[in-house]
């Protein structure tokens, strides 16, 4: 009798280590990447044939993984979707750009100068004629480090030049947390605070180190179709031209203007810099824009859960990219969006397929595949702002964006550096699996504000962008990071992110295996993981502790 219980306990043991880590195939990891990338479906460009294309893609795998719908409610039904109105913004006709410093007019280029986005602040034309330019920095207003660069300057039919990422990006040690990129130093703050600010505009200038891309990354991002949740007062938030400068052109204004760039440069990153204006130089634009309110679609599927379905864990890729745009050399002009994120939405479609195939999990696992993504976090921002499955009961968040189609590594990542216990129970887990954590290698880039965890995050929820480690199996540290920067600077944000037949997928099939374990892990437990004491988003999850057993 004891021989019998045993094999039945060790039967079950082992039942029990195979549902937790099922086998995920690498070819069917590459063919929803090749399937979701190729040229049919037009870079996958929300309120598109694209995106159509994708929605229907995404609804036939999940139901074929046996999974249910988990969307707006319907008629009492969850459907498959949920509705995502935005504002679409696009430039119509030509964009009109003349500079005068005093001596002689010149036209500046859409995409080569200067790379100028749609308004988005509900203007039709924005027009207006030999507007003054204004450095200030780094363009920052932090009361908490008591650091102010704008010393009560008005920018009110002014241009605001502003330098990219945080005042002690270069010198790696200040008030700004060094080389990690806080919310100060993204681009969308400065545009926002302008905007509050009452500029007429704002310049971004361009450096790769401190943005972390090149110039054909933002050309390729700011000069196509824009989108923004629908807003109340749009002004409060866009200023009429929004627009990224590249450096030697700016460089060049400033001499113009009598003025050293890198001297003005270093004196920003000190708190007593004081704006400065580029005397004799100013800027002319006109340009149509196109506005109208859209609706995009989020599509959500869902296991629910056998004793707590109130309780939800959440997966999470964003399934959009940028669509049709400029061309490249070759003329291409679809941006395929391979890596980015077909490789995350096939990770999260083949997620969905281990769990319809297991039995149910106690709490309910979502799967979200949030659009607009590209236009930053609009999808998963009018999730957590229009939450499906109330964020109080969500247990965490895992979110997967660009993985690695390559060979496994020795680590892995995530997005940014934040503490929270979602990230111990991985890296506990990834101890099973022989991988160790590497932090974030490039905190200054700001990714932690870059993927779609961030608006769950903000909220108080536990999320975490799960990334694919560099020290590789086959080839080591030197292979991986070698990858990695190629696909930045080749094909990030270019019609060069496409399906390669020679990509192996190995690795993320084995990463897969991980994640799935951590999901279940806490599908299947019953604890609250929480962010550190001394994290941002703690005082906002603790508020809610109560509406959680």
């Amino acid at each position: 009798m004891k021989k019998v219980m045993l094999v039945t306990l060790l039967a079950a043991a082992f039942a029990a280590q195979a549902q937790t880590a099922p086998q995920f195939d690498p070819q069917r990891l590459s063919q929803h990447v090749k399937v979701l990338s190729s040229d049919a479906f037009e870079g996958r460009g929300p309120n598109t044939a694209g995106e159509t294309k994708t929605v229907e893609y995404l609804i036939e795998q999940f139901k074929a993984a046996g999974l249910q719908p988990g969307g707006d409610l319907v008629k009492g039904q969850r459907s498959w979707t949920q509705d995502v109105p935005l504002g679409r913004f696009e430039i119509k006709g030509p964009v009109k750009l003349t500079l005068n410093d005093g001596k002689k007019t010149e036209s500046f280029t859409q995409g080569e100068q200067l790379a100028v986005r749609a308004a988005m602040n509900g203007s039709k034309v924005v027009d207006f004629k030999n507007a003054p330019l204004v450095f200030v920095g780094y363009g920052t207003t932090a009361p908490e480090r008591q650091w102010d660069d704008f010393k009560g300057v008005d920018l009110k039919g002014k241009l605001a030049v502003v330098l990219i990422n945080d005042a002690d990006f270069e010198t790696g040690q200040g008030e700004f947390g060094g080389k990690a990129m806080t919310y100060y130093g993204r681009w969308i703050y400065k545009y926002e605070e302008m905007a509050r600010r009452g500029a007429l505009g704002t310049l971004i200038v361009h450096e790769t180190a401190p943005a972390s891309y090149g110039w054909a990354t933002v050309k390729n991002s700011n000069t196509n179709v824009m989108y923004d949740i629908v807003r109340k007062d749009p002004r409060a938030a866009h200023a009429p031209m929004e627009a990224w400068i590249q450096r030697d052109v700016t460089v060049d204004l400033f001499k113009r203007a009598g003025l050293d760039f890198d001297a003005l440069k270093k004196q920003a990153q000190g708190r007593d810099f004081k704006p400065v204006v580029l005397k004799g130089i100013t800027l002319s634009a006109h340009y149509a824009v196109d506005a109208q309110v859209i609706k995009s679609k989020n599509v959500a599927a869902r296991v629910e859960g056998s004793e707590r379905p109130n309780e939800t864990v959440i997966y999470s890729g964003h399934w959009d990219h940028l669509g049709v745009g400029l061309p490249d050399a070759k003329g291409d002009k679809i941006y395929n969006g391979a890596i980015d994120n077909g490789t995350g939405i096939a990770a999260l479609l083949e997620l969905a397929r281990a769990y319809g195939k297991a039995p149910k999990p106690k709490r309910s696992v979502a799967f979200l595949a949030v659009t607009a993504e590209e236009k930053g976090l609009l999808g998963s921002e009018y999730y957590a702002a229009n939450p499906l499955y109330p964020l109080e009961s969500t247990v965490g968040v895992i979110n997967m964006d660009a993985l690695s189609p390559y060979g496994p590594a020795r680590n892995f990542t995530i997005s940014g550096s934040a503490k929270l216990d979602l990230l111990d129970q991985l890296v506990a887990k990834a101890k099973q699996y022989d991988m160790t954590y590497a932090p974030d290698p490039k905190p200054e880039a700001g990714h932690f504000f870059r993927s779609d965890h961030f608006p769950f995050a903000k909220r108080g929820v536990p999320a975490i962008s799960y990334g694919s480690g560099e020290d590789w199996v086959d080839g080591g540290k030197a292979a991986g990071a070698k990858a990695e920067e190629t696909y930045v600077t080749d094909s990030y944000h270019q019609p060069s992110d496409e399906w390669k037949a020679t990509w192996p997928f190995t690795g993320m099939a084995r990463d897969l295996g991980m994640l799935y374990s951590l999901g279940r892990d806490l599908a299947d437990g019953g604890a609250w993981p929480n962010w550190s004491k001394d994290a941002e988003f703690r005082a906002v999850r603790d508020q809610t502790a109560g509406k959680r057993n």
